[in-house]
């Protein structure tokens, strides 16, 4: 268990979608490479990357992630990439045909949780998610609360 958090550590975290954990409950997650241009991954280690209001889409039997703006790299010469485009994700012919059968029947959709370097390789961790209700996100900021005050009761109670 120790080498896996060790192992965690290695990762460098290029970016998150904080937003998802708010507006989804994430059910489960799955780890994709990305099919990229070489002046993708340069503007990505620059951390040039924003994955708001993205998504993931099958179509055809294949995956891939949508909105996900990669900003152009800073260095780059004749050579460049749109900053929105509709980007192939890497997965198991099992894990396809898993979110196939999830997000067409049970209306789920995925979404990009975080983006990072996994082995020099970019990888993003995609959740199948289902949408959180209004009154489901004000739960969890109670929630939240809660946890927060009762942390700080039990902290002023050790002094």
């Amino acid at each position: 268990m120790a080498d896996k958090t060790e192992r965690r550590k290695a990762e460098k975290n290029v970016a998150e979608n904080r937003k998802a954990f708010h507006d989804y409950e994430i059910l489960e997650t799955f780890e994709a490479g990305v099919a990229l241009l070489g002046t993708e991954v340069k503007a990505i280690r620059e951390g040039r990357v924003n994955l708001r209001d993205s998504y993931g889409r099958v179509d055809g039997g294949e995956v891939f992630v949508l909105n996900v703006h990669i900003s152009p790299y800073s260095h780059r010469g004749y050579s460049d990439h749109e900053p929105l485009r509709r980007r192939k994700l890497l997965l198991h012919r099992q894990e396809i045909r898993k979110l196939v059968g999830k997000t067409t029947e049970r209306g789920m959709t995925l979404v990009p949780l975080r983006m990072y370097f996994k082995n020099g390789r970019v990888k993003l961790a995609l959740g199948l998610a289902k949408g959180k209700k209004e009154y489901d996100r004000r739960e969890t900021i109670k929630r939240r609360e809660v946890d927060r005050e009762t942390r700080a009761a039990i902290k002023e109670r050790q002094r």
